[in-house]
């Protein structure tokens, strides 16, 4: 007996309605010029402030010591914060000591500051002083909101990086989360490589990052980048690392990027990319040891922010497509293998440390009756099962695609056997996944709110337990610059059409774009949340126009985030939402 009720499977089940997305109608597109200038003399690089505390930031800025008319062995640069930009009354300063050990930069903390309060700070060096940068400490006490820019995936020869200009020209922002691939470590002959040439962005040093040397210089020019100034010096910083401040698909024991034949031990590449992360990023460094890179932020009574570190500490290797499917012959073959190996409770993410922190952290948070934990995460965290490809690219466009990446063919046959789109998220390390959701459960929350980099596009989810259970909602942000798998150009021009695959077969996916960069805009009250994704039109040049891609409202009740609309998005989009 049928009910009379279309399911979204059937609905779009046609291949007519595998087209491309429809549209929405037009959005409001704010012109802008970004900022092409970057700091000059001895302060080339800019200031940056960031891991902000309620009564102390760290402060950062990196001397180009080559301009000066000496070469000294060591400098010594005197620092300020004040409430007012004219620095009339300090309300710390100091004197910090730099040079070629760490690499010419300053990272000081301003201490003994005032909760939720905006300030000033600047650096001087012989009478010359750097740009002037603001930050805010975190706030105490009773706060109505809390607004953060949420960003990922930065790759300097992509294109411009008008996200970072756009979130620069937002007053009101509390703090920037950027949730890794800061930089990239690629030569000038791999990844983003041929736009580079194009767009003359190309990669410093040539070669990809391997030494120390490497990386200092790879973080030098991002950081010189004046969008980036820009952003730095207004907003102070929340970053975690992902896989490219290290190498591609890194994990504890080494990365897939990494060939030791060619490139030497894993250990010394690891220790000089985090060396050069700490001397590069407004960060404070943890003491159990550097890739112990958890740490969280409290607002107030409203939320807390809980920043993950997924990649170097405790994760077990990823697996490979090309080296799972040869050993997938039968059924049998199948169900084990996404039925217990999966599943092996040693496939670790986080880690014995981490999980006992964040433990910990989520007890303190509910006793103290914040409403929300925040979770800055690196890869997607909602169930995601491949879509079957098979019916939808055809030779050509395998091998086409197999010039962008050499796992291709593997995967797109691996895409009809009902298996995780992406082993490197936490779908590839689901007993993990349970282990992070039974402690926030244990907690007393069942309302995560996490935001979620690494796939260069536009997603919402749901987030449910391996029972059924729904833990809250994943937000995730398209890249500043780097390619959408799910943009229209990919796949022989299917990519949309691979985003909406995506989206119908997958439940607990709400919403799927890969069209246009940009960063969430997230705004969090007592019982509710609102995240607009503002995109930019072009990467490919510093004219540009801003938009609102879509927007989703997100209600908070007890212990429940679940969402409740959307806006934006057009017809498919909006009824795959609301399922």
């Amino acid at each position: 007996m049928t009910t009379g009720k279309i399911t979204r499977r059937a609905a779009l089940l046609s291949g007519a309605a595998i087209g491309a997305a429809s549209c929405a109608s037009s959005p409001k597109m704010t012109p802008y010029v970004a900022v092409n200038e970057s700091a000059a003399g001895a302060f080339a690089h800019g200031v940056a402030s960031g891991d902000p505390a309620a009564t102390s930031v760290v402060l950062w800025t990196r001397l180009d010591h080559e301009m000066l008319s000496s070469a000294p062995s060591s400098l010594t640069v005197n620092w300020q914060i004040s409430k007012s930009d004219d620095f009339a009354a300090i309300a710390d300063e100091g004197q910090f000591t730099t040079g070629a050990s760490r690499d010419w930069t300053v990272k000081v903390l301003a201490e003994d500051l005032q909760p939720g309060t905006h300030y000033y700070y600047r650096f001087e060096l012989g009478g010359v002083y750097s740009p002037t940068g603001r930050t805010k400490t975190l706030p105490t006490g009773a706060i109505d909101q809390a607004r953060f820019a949420v960003l990922s995936c930065s790759n300097y020869p992509f294109g411009y990086f008008n996200v970072y200009d756009l979130v620069a020209r937002h007053e009101d922002i509390d703090a920037v989360i950027h949730l890794g691939d800061y930089i990239y470590e690629y030569s000038r002959e791999g990844y983003g490589g041929d736009q580079g040439r194009i767009l003359q962005r190309e990669h410093l040093p040539a070669h990809e990052c391997v030494t120390l040397a490497d990386y200092r210089q790879r973080h030098a020019q991002y950081k010189a980048d004046p969008a980036s100034q820009a952003m730095h010096a207004k907003h102070p910083l929340i970053a975690i690392w992902d896989d490219h401040e290290i190498s591609n698909d890194s994990w504890s024991g080494g990365a897939e990027n990494h060939n030791p034949e060619t490139e030497g031990d894993w250990e010394p590449r690891r220790r000089a990319a985090l060396q050069a992360y700490y001397e590069w990023q407004p960060v404070r460094e943890p003491e159990m040891a550097p890739e112990a890179f958890f740490r969280s932020f409290s607002f107030g009574d409203l939320l807390t922010v809980a920043a993950l570190e997924t990649r170097l500490m405790a994760r077990a290797q990823q697996f490979e497509y090309s080296k799972v499917i040869p050993t997938l012959q039968t059924p049998e073959d199948i169900a084990h293998f996404r039925d217990t190996v999966l599943w092996d409770e040693s496939r670790e993410m986080l880690g014995a440390a981490q999980i006992d922190y964040l433990d910990r952290t989520f007890r303190t948070s509910v006793a103290e009756g914040q409403p929300w934990r925040l979770i800055a995460n690196q890869v997607t965290m909602a169930k995601v099962t491949a879509p079957d490809l098979n019916p939808h690219v055809n030779e050509a466009q395998i091998i086409e695609l197999e010039e962008q990446w050499n796992e291709a063919r593997a995967f797109v046959k691996m895409s009809a056997l009902g298996l995780p789109l992406n082993f490197d998220a936490w779908d590839g390390y689901p007993a993990a996944r349970e282990r992070f959701y039974n402690l926030a459960r244990e907690a007393g929350d069942t309302g995560l709110l996490v935001v979620t980099g690494d796939t260069h596009a536009w997603w919402a989810n749901d987030l449910v337990d391996k029972n059924g259970g729904h833990m809250g909602v994943e937000l995730g942000v398209h890249s500043v610059t780097s390619p959408s798998p799910y943009r229209k150009e990919f796949l022989g021009g299917m990519g949309a059409e691979y985003a909406l695959l995506t989206n119908r077969d997958n439940k607990d996916v709400r919403y799927l774009s890969g069209e246009h960069h940009g960063f969430i805009d997230l705004t969090i009250t007592r019982d509710a949340a609102h995240a607009e994704y503002k995109a930019v039109d072009t990467i490919e040049s510093g004219n540009y126009n801003a938009f609102v891609h879509a927007s989703f409202d997100i209600k908070k009740t007890d212990n429940s985030a679940e969402f409740s609309s959307v806006k934006g998005a057009g017809f498919k989009e909006r009824y795959l939402f609301g399922h």
